[in-house]
């Protein structure tokens, strides 16, 4: 089965969407609304994709755990993760068919609730839509980013990015605090837009630099100033 299905309270480990909400900015009263709204928890496997592209996406999700990915695949098969969804985060509805499809990149838990159910609260109020039009800018900036990424910078940098980005999408406490790497080498080539086996090199080329040091997936950034430089890598389109 692509994921499981369960009811019930959610597990305490995942994040919490009201709490998500209230933080981000939206007031008690209307993110106890958005926390009722009917929906599903689904335990999504990242061996398969979860929703195929070219399909209507009538449904808005949100990562209580793990990592999910937005892709592309070309016309020889080839495959573009083309955004990041992480704790915290989720994807809005969209008009029409959804021309990209979604996996997990670890497995992960992922709340889904219908857009009809979503579109009558935020039609009801305007603060609500003002919410989600931040949340999709910031998407938008993230996007700018990755475009930039894979379009100027040199395959040391595209990857150094990423683990920066990582870093503190995932709220790791660096330099204390050691990253653990959710990515497979193919995973951070679809993302960064070459081969694993140049991926594989790359990741070697840092910590020959001093700039990482490897400890099975977790990474420890060893001069944090250092690869946010070889990165270029401003966390102010993270806000």
């Amino acid at each position: 089965m692509l994921a499981s299905r369960r009811s019930g309270p959610v597990a305490e480990s995942g994040v919490s969407l009201r709490d998500t909400l209230i933080a981000a900015g939206l007031n008690e009263a209307l993110a106890d609304q958005l926390d009722r709204l009917p929906h599903k928890v689904l335990r999504v496997d990242p061996r398969r994709p979860f929703r195929e592209p070219n399909v209507p996406r009538d449904e808005v999700m949100f990562v209580r755990s793990g990592i999910i990915s937005k892709y592309k695949v070309d016309s020889s098969g080839r495959r573009q993760i083309v955004a990041l969804r992480f704790p915290g985060e989720g994807i809005l509805p969209r008009d029409g068919l959804s021309g990209y499809g979604v996996q997990a990149i670890v497995p992960s838990e992922v709340m889904v609730g219908s857009a009809k159910d979503l579109n009558k609260i935020v039609e009801q109020h305007p603060e609500i839509q003002h919410f989600f039009w931040r949340l999709t800018q910031r998407a938008e900036a993230i996007g700018y980013e990755w475009l930039v990424n894979c379009g100027r910078r040199d395959s040391t940098a595209r990857v150094a990015h990423l683990l920066c980005e990582t870093a503190v999408r995932s709220r790791t406490n660096v330099p204390d605090e050691a990253l653990h790497n959710p990515f497979t080498q193919q995973q951070i080539a679809e993302i960064t837009g070459q081969t694993s086996v140049n991926v594989n090199r790359v990741m070697s080329d840092l910590e020959r630099q001093g700039l990482i040091e490897r400890s099975g997936r977790d990474i420890r950034f060893t001069d944090w100033s250092e690869i946010r430089r070889v990165a270029s890598f401003q966390s102010s389109y993270l806000d």
